[in-house]
């Protein structure tokens, strides 16, 4: 009877921009053997590591910024930088109401079906409201804002 002998062999995978976890890369007959028994396949299964910044949701990409009261008010430019090193400068006017999005098509993951498409950046805005207001705080606002909100 002889003893099983190791045979090293390099199997390459070329990973796809956009992949999703769970994607599942398959090469055949590559795993165990035993004599007269067809070797198995080796399947390895796609997982994704947490970035520090964005979140995937499908094929879009989130991130959170947080905004003060003021800048919620007034408007706020967002800066970030792209999971490829692109720098955007994102310019919100308008009012943004706690739970706000803004979409930026285009700026999300590549979709690995469809080469030239990309998913969205969303930014999702948390507004800061403050803990406490002095009473001239509280006059100039009202002053300011007229009671018309």
């Amino acid at each position: 009877r002889s003893k099983p002998k190791a045979v090293e062999e390099i199997l390459k995978i070329d990973i796809k921009p956009g992949w999703k976890k769970g994607t599942k890369i398959t090469f055949p007959e590559k795993g165990n053997q035993e004599p007269g028994v067809r070797p198995a396949d080796l399947i390895f299964v796609v997982d994704e590591k947490p970035h520090a910044l964005f979140k995937r949701d499908g094929n879009d990409l989130v991130v959170h910024r947080k905004v003060s009261l003021l800048e919620a008010l007034s408007g706020k430019t967002v800066e970030l930088t792209t999971l490829d090193g692109r720098f955007l400068t994102v310019p919100v006017d308008e009012v943004i109401k706690p739970g706000h999005e803004v979409v930026i098509a285009n700026e999300g993951m590549p979709i690995s079906k469809e080469p030239n498409n990309r998913g969205d950046l969303r930014i999702k805005f948390d507004v800061k409201f403050p803990s406490r207001l002095t009473a001239e705080q509280k006059s100039d606002l009202k002053r300011v804002l007229g009671g018309g909100l």
